[in-house]
């Protein structure tokens, strides 16, 4: 015979044969039984196990029955455990009263009926089977509670992600239209103007002088359509983990050189100042993907600026090389300087700030796919400064394939 080791019932008598006796009157149905010949022995049992029956000797020397019931009553691991009492003494109705008084559940009399004793003691080992069963479908009951408390959370912060991105979504695409109607609106009215002077055979319009000044106009307009439409290509890239960085041999005090002079020559009303302590500093860099965080950091200086001087500084650090761009302009709020770096986000005015919210997302990917890091400091009213910093690579330490930048959620 199998004994279920999940239903465990308590004895307790001071005599030897009594304990035998009752033990074997229900040995037979698979029980785990323990035995306990005092009210101390069985207190202590009880706090080891948890027992779904325990038949008490009522007539014990020290701690009698009725006492240790009264114990057990008033332990809160034991308060609801039933109890069985066993006594030798008539079944006066005052002797009986005091134990159910104590907390007996049933009462048996010397000498013991085996069959009577089977009877109750099943019933009680079914009701504890059930109130088992019971509290694990009230946890079962409560673990599901949990789960679907938690997918709840989860289906609300889903939708909260998803009306978000939506509202991204309506916000990127008016910008993108107003960002591109602004230079077609533009070319537009050049032709326009250009087909009304050729109507009017005004061929002094079109004199040298004026076609250059034409094509620069033109050569702006398209700019920024190709930035535009660049940005958007690199979000792409970057969300599908596609974005790769192609090192090679970069020279940085060159590189920054030519794109210093190449923005001071798109807008000259505007001083930029480039001080670098080192004549060159050659790594495996990436120098396109480079060019465009220091063409992000000049634009975003440029805009934000207010027109005053702006200053870049190149570094050489011990297994590193520093970018700083510095300008005297608005600065950047303390609350928004975690934000920066996000999609679609435009600091100030966002009526009059220009642009799609893009370019220092784009260069913070750039510059974590070289492996380095971007930081903002600013005051508000006071300026920003964007310092770039990249670990220098050797030719023998830098693989030859590409290397994919990490995808980066929406």
């Amino acid at each position: 015979m199998t004994i279920d080791p999940g239903i465990k019932l308590l004895i307790v008598d001071d005599l030897p044969e009594n304990l035998l006796a009752l033990e074997a009157s229900i040995r037979d149905d698979g029980y785990s039984i323990h035995q306990a010949s005092s009210g101390e022995e069985a207190l202590a049992l009880l706090l080891e196990h948890e027992f779904a029956l325990a038949i008490l000797d009522v007539q014990m020397p020290g701690m009698n029955g009725f006492e240790l019931a009264e114990l057990i009553r008033g332990m809160a691991r034991t308060k609801h455990l039933p109890i069985v009492f066993v006594s030798a003494a008539g079944k006066e109705l005052d002797y009986a009263f005091k134990g159910y008084e104590n907390g007996a559940v049933d009462f048996l009399y010397k000498p013991l009926d085996a069959y009577a004793v089977k009877s109750k003691v099943q019933v009680f080992v079914d009701l504890y089977r059930q109130r088992t069963e019971l509290r694990r479908q009230l946890v079962a009951l409560e673990e599901s509670r949990r789960r679907q408390q938690a997918l709840v959370s989860e289906l609300q912060t889903a939708q909260i992600d998803l009306k978000r991105a939506l509202q991204m979504r309506d916000e990127f695409m008016s910008m993108v239209v107003h960002e591109l109607r602004t230079p077609l609106s533009v070319l537009a009215m050049e032709v326009r103007v250009r087909q009304h002077q050729i109507a009017a055979e005004n061929t002094a319009f079109f004199a040298a002088e004026n076609l250059s000044r034409m094509f620069e106009r033109d050569q702006r307009q398209v700019r920024s359509l190709t930035r535009l439409i660049d940005d958007m290509l690199d979000v792409s890239q970057i969300q599908h983990g596609k974005l790769s960085i192609r090192r090679g041999r970069c020279d940085l005090a060159a590189m920054l050189k030519r794109v210093v002079g190449e923005v001071q020559g798109q807008r000259s009303d505007v001083p930029i100042t480039l001080k670098a302590d080192c004549v060159d500093l050659v790594g495996e860099w990436d120098e396109f993907r480079l060019e465009q965080v220091v063409v992000n950091l000049l634009t975003n200086a440029l805009r934000y600026g207010n027109g005053k001087p702006i200053r870049v500084e190149l570094n050489q650090l011990p297994g590193a090389a520093t970018i700083r761009v510095s300008d005297l302009g608005v600065g950047i709020a303390p609350e928004d300087r975690g934000r920066v770096f996000e999609q679609f986000v435009r600091v100030g005015d966002r009526l009059r700030t220009p642009g799609l919210g893009l370019g220092l997302y784009i260069t913070k990917q750039l510059v974590e796919a070289h492996g380095g890091t971007i930081s903002v400091d600013s005051t508000l009213g006071e300026g920003s400064t964007f310092t770039v910093a990249l670990p220098t690579m050797t030719a023998e330490a830098t693989p030859a394939a590409a290397t994919p930048a990490p995808a980066k959620a929406a």
